[in-house]
């Protein structure tokens, strides 16, 4: 199977699944997500700080390559995605409290991840290295993520009755589709 066209199946199941975690919130669950933002804070903290000490640890214990520290660096540096939000409703989490981090993520990953990259960059391969921030990638990342999910919480508002039957077969729905797409990607990919 094409990476392209995975790709874009993993995009249309992600977005699928956003609109189903929108069915299971209301805009009250994120009132109460900004009324009490200590979650929030220690979220984000752990998220971009924590992670990203932890990663550059890991480079230090087991003397990684500069090219693998760097990648390190960069994956601890990425904001969540959209699967923690759907691991966090299969696990009946609070879901608007990591759609909430996955959002601020997202926008603080505009200044995060090219301070990372580029502090990573000159400790392990040394100066004149640069990478641009992915502006565009995250702006399509926090579409995927958040206009389905304000779509589903309308679909909510304007028929609870609808969205409360519908909330299991699309948590099972959500289950399937993501191991329908899942599993033939890494099986594409296990060369």
């Amino acid at each position: 199977m094409d990476s392209s066209l995975i790709a874009q199946l993993l995009t249309g199941a992600v977005a699928v699944i956003m609109f189903g975690l929108g069915l299971s919130l209301q805009a009250a669950d994120f009132a109460r997500v900004l009324r009490f933002p200590r979650a929030v804070v220690i979220g984000l903290f752990v998220q971009t700080i924590v992670l990203v000490g932890i990663a550059f640890l890991i480079t230090r214990l087991f003397d990684l390559p500069p090219s693998l520290a760097v990648g390190l660096m960069l994956l601890a540096a990425s904001p969540g995605g959209a699967l923690a939000n759907i691991f966090s409703h299969l696990a009946r989490g609070d879901v608007a409290l990591n759609v909430t981090l996955t959002a601020i993520n997202s926008v603080l990953a505009l200044v995060w991840m090219p301070l990372v990259m580029n502090w990573s960059l000159e400790h392990f391969l040394g100066a004149g290295h640069y990478i641009p921030p992915p502006t565009r990638k995250i702006i399509e990342l926090g579409a995927i993520i958040i206009a389905p999910v304000i779509a589903g919480m309308w679909v909510r508002q304007q028929a609870p009755q609808l969205a409360e039957r519908a909330e299991k077969p699309v948590r099972l729905l959500s289950i399937l589709v993501l191991v329908a797409v899942v599993v033939p990607s890494i099986i594409a990919s296990s060369d």
